[in-house]
Parts: C-alpha cells; sequence; structure tokens
C-alpha cells in the first residue's frame, strides 16, 4: 500500500452536546465522515458520549469550554468566570470579561483542571488532544494557562486554527470574516507559548471556511488543496514545524486538521451545557455538514489524493 500524501484528523467537535449532536456524530465516525472526537464535559449527553466512545473505539479528546453553560469545578462561586446566574459569559462575554481585565487566570486554571479530571473520569484516560470550544485556549492569558495545564497533564496535542487560503475567502459574511481573523492572529501569537510548554499541534488546520452551509464537496476539495500542496521543504521552513521527523526522515506525510460540527441538530430546550441549546446547534447546518462529510464524492476523494483519516493518538 502506497504512503499517504496526508494524514488527516478530522474531529467532530461538541461531543455530548445533546442526544441528536451526540448520535450524529457517532454515525458520521462509523460512516467514515470523521475520525475524532473532541467532548464537552460540562454538556448535558457528556457521560452517555463517553460511553459511546469507549462502544464504538472513537478517539477522543478534551474540548474545554470556558464560555457556555455551567462550570465543572465546584470551587467557583462568585468567579470571575461566571455572570450573575452562575453560566459561563457567553462566546463574546468572555471576550469581554478577558478585554476588561476582571478575568481571574486562576478561576480559569481550577476550571481547566476540573475538566481535565472530569474527562478522565467519564473516560478512563487522559485526553489524546485539548483545544477549546470557540476558540478560547489561544485568547491573551488564557493561552499561558492552558499550556502549563497540558504540559502539567502530558496532553500532547492542542489545535492551533491558522488556515491557509482563509484571507481569500471573500463569499463568508464580514463579520465571520473579521472573528476568523482575530482568531487567527490570537493563534499566531499562541504558538511561541505553546512551543515554550511542548506542546504541538498538526502542520495543517482546516474548519474555518467550511462551517455550516459552506462545507461542500468542491468546498472541502478546495481547503484540502492548501494541505496537498505542502511540500515537505514548506514544512522543514514553516514556524508552525514542531516535530524533527521532517528533518531526519526521508519520507514524512503532512499532518492536518480538519475541524468539523456534524450531527442531528438540537431540539428546542433538549442539550446543551446547562443552559439549553444555542441556534448554532439547532441549526439545519449540523445534518448538512454530516451529510457532506460522509458523502461517496468526499470519502472517495481523499482516497485518490491519498488522505490517510487518523486521530492524534496516531501521530
Amino acid at each position: 500500500m502506497p504512503q499517504p500524501k496526508v494524514k488527516l484528523v478530522v474531529t467532530g467537535d461538541d461531543f455530548g452536546y445533546c442526544e441528536r449532536r451526540k448520535q450524529g456524530i457517532v454515525d458520521c465516525f462509523k460512516a467514515g465522515g470523521i475520525s475524532n472526537v473532541s467532548l464537552l464535559v460540562n454538556a448535558v449527553s457528556a457521560e452517555h458520549a463517553a460511553e459511546l466512545a469507549k462502544r464504538n473505539h472513537i478517539p477522543i479528546g478534551l474540548h474545554a469550554n470556558l464560555s457556555e453553560g455551567l462550570p465543572v469545578s465546584q470551587d467557583l462561586k462568585g468567579s470571575t468566570l461566571l455572570n450573575k446566574d452562575g453560566f459561563f459569559h457567553g462566546k463574546m462575554g468572555f471576550r469581554e470579561v478577558l478585554q476588561s481585565g476582571q478575568l481571574k487566570t486562576s478561576e480559569v486554571e481550577a476550571e481547566l483542571r476540573a475538566q481535565v479530571n472530569r474527562f478522565c473520569e467519564l473516560v478512563g484516560h487522559m485526553p489524546y488532544h485539548m483545544d477549546g470550544h470557540q476558540h478560547v485556549h489561544i485568547l491573551p492569558e488564557v493561552r499561558e494557562v492552558f499550556a502549563q495545564v497540558l504540559s502539567d497533564f502530558g496532553i500532547t496535542y492542542t489545535r492551533v486554527p491558522i488556515e491557509p487560503g482563509l484571507k481569500f475567502c471573500t463569499f463568508l459574511p464580514p463579520r465571520l470574516r473579521d472573528f476568523n481573523a482575530q482568531v487567527e492572529k490570537d493563534a499566531l501569537e499562541s504558538i511561541e507559548v505553546f512551543h515554550r510548554h511542548g506542546i504541538r499541534w498538526p502542520d495543517v488546520y482546516l474548519g474555518l471556511s467550511t462551517m455550516g452551509k459552506k462545507m461542500s464537496v468542491s468546498s472541502l476539495k478546495r481547503a484540502l488543496g492548501f494541505t496537498l500542496e505542502a511540500s515537505l521543504d514548506d514544512r522543514v521552513t514553516s514556524p508552525l514545524i514542531q516535530s524533527n521527523d521532517a528533518a531526519t526522515d526521508s519520507y514524512c506525510p503532512v499532518t492536518a486538521e480538519l475541524m468539523v460540527h456534524p450531527g442531528y441538530p438540537s431540539q428546542p430546550h433538549q442539550g446543551g451545557c446547562g443552559e439549553g441549546p444555542d441556534d448554532f446547534s439547532q441549526s439545519a447546518d449540523r445534518l448538512h455538514e454530516l451529510n457532506t462529510l460522509r458523502d461517496p464524492l468526499v470519502l472517495n476523494y481523499y482516497r485518490q489524493q491519498g488522505i490517510h483519516l487518523c486521530a492524534f493518538k496516531d501521530f
């Protein structure tokens, strides 16, 4: 069998968010559309999701959540992480509190450690990787604490969301382009921190330009084209390279992660992380991603192009 050109981790985020999202992710894995999942341990279906991962031998990591729902730590009463109702501040609210200088990083650390421990209780082993729900892990100040927690627990891999070609995706709505640009800026500034703590990540990240309705067979091919074009020489000189393998081996495939959010859409008032499901989870986009990822045209494209789906634990 020829060596793969690309080792691609296709990660289904938000595993455990609700019964329907969870089942859709499992069905996508069984169909060969994803190869890895990221678990929300504070979500309502987290426990059953962990059981399904064990039963179906699904590689699993931790989707650290500091922005949606209830905390895992029992020691955060009156915390700067929480609003007056005891919930996290939300995707943008978390960023606003952080920018105001009011967030206590000691509380961020306590919650991250509690989530890792909860993951181990549910799954029975350490996460194979750990990333951040809504990209909170790369935010200023948070990234230092996040990297230290990973280092302390011996979690090797994370996600660095810098997507090649993203700046040319003018088809994305202006607000989303602005948010993605900030995500990439934060990610670039996280590289030195993660390097310093010995944290690694795949050579290429994909997923910001292919979310929801923007995901199609052609958009996935476009995004993956950047990965296929990444030559060994490019990777050796890239600031993202973390491994010495490329310098010592005569052959080393490009590694990549594709972030996806497949599933059957949440029903109103069912699921979430303590406040019910959000619009993102109730959107028909979740089913659209599920059907696109398991489309035979996509799966055949992987085989034709030498793209081998794998998990972080396979690196």
